[in-house]
């Protein structure tokens, strides 16, 4: 069963600017989707629309079995989104901010202090309850912003880059947070993120946007897999040798792509051992010093930078 379904989705401002162009996407109940795109490739308005806050100006949505327009009402009370600015009252307690969530949607009282208190545990949030909200760390509040939206039992949750600015440890524990609202609460997830690990560790499903439409979709290994080739890394010790690497790199006959970051290349070529063996040996009879060179596979970076750089049709 799908969660949502989206179809030859277009959505054109006022202005003239047309920022969905016939997009397509499935999401399947009970999974974590992460969609992916440049700035500008229409992941903020597709989420205002799938959250009922924008009108497509054409094309078919279906979530959770209703059509979208249709049903608006229904669709709204069994989703939650959690933006990037939080929605928590720092004049409030944690618990007051939880119960205030719970009052605007009307879930009695009772019930209401039920899911609180599983909430407060489930989220790791006991210890901070004796400390003022404005005393807490970025990712602590984010944790809380997320349990306060749990506190509806959605079946669709949408975050909008839930670790941004967090650091790496933060960023981690707020991954087991997401996959046990999956596992635990059953819900669906959606999220946005601009950390391509991040999509790779917890997604069942990606989707890469660009230009207002889906360019691939599929697991984190289809997308590597998409690629179809190895990578070469070579990691070479001063940077005065980076050019001379690239121009032979660009010149051997199976590459198509190099890619560079500071001292490290990366090769992309379709004879992955042939081009390995060539620019081993041309190191060596160069006498141009490296850390190391190796075949490795591909990334869902890889397969971002390489489907972004330029127009894809798949």
């Amino acid at each position: 069963m799908y969660a949502i379904k989206v179809h030859n989705l277009s959505k054109t401002y006022k202005n003239g600017i047309q920022a969905l162009s016939g997009l397509n996407i499935q999401v399947k109940s009970g999974e974590i989707y992460s969609l992916l795109g440049e700035n500008g490739a229409g992941k903020s308005t597709l989420i205002k629309i799938l959250t009922t806050f924008l009108k497509p100006t054409s094309g078919n949505i279906t979530m959770l079995g209703k059509d979208i327009q249709q049903n608006s009402i229904y669709i709204r009370s069994n989703i939650a989104c959690v933006s990037q600015q939080t929605s928590i009252d720092t004049n409030l307690s944690l618990e007051e901010n939880m119960m205030f969530q719970a009052e605007l949607y009307k879930i009695p009282k009772a019930e209401a202090k039920k899911r609180m208190a599983k909430l407060i545990k489930d989220f790791e949030l006991t210890s901070y309850l004796k400390y003022p909200i404005s005393s807490y760390s970025g990712g602590i509040k984010r944790r809380l912003d997320i349990a306060m939206n749990m506190i509806t039992n959605p079946k669709i949750l949408f975050l909008d880059e839930p670790t941004v600015g967090m650091d790496i440890q933060s960023r981690k524990m707020m991954w087991d947070m997401v996959r046990k609202i999956r596992n635990e609460f059953g819900a669906t997830i959606f999220l946005t993120t601009h950390y391509l690990e991040e999509a790779d560790n917890l997604s069942d499903t990606v989707c890469i946007m660009k230009g207002g439409k889906e360019i691939i979709q599929g697991s984190p290994s289809q997308l590597k897999h998409y690629l179809r080739q190895n990578n070469i890394e070579i990691k070479l010790v001063s940077d005065l040798d980076v050019k001379a690497v690239l121009e032979f790199s660009q010149k051997c006959q199976y590459v198509d792509n190099v890619e560079i970051e500071k001292t490290m290349l990366t090769v992309t070529a379709k004879e992955v051992e042939e081009t390995f063996n060539k620019l081993t040996i041309y190191l060596i009879d160069n006498n141009i010093p490296f850390y190391g060179i190796a075949i490795v596979e591909p990334t869902l970076e890889n397969v971002f930078l390489r489907l972004t750089k330029k127009e894809q049709s798949l």
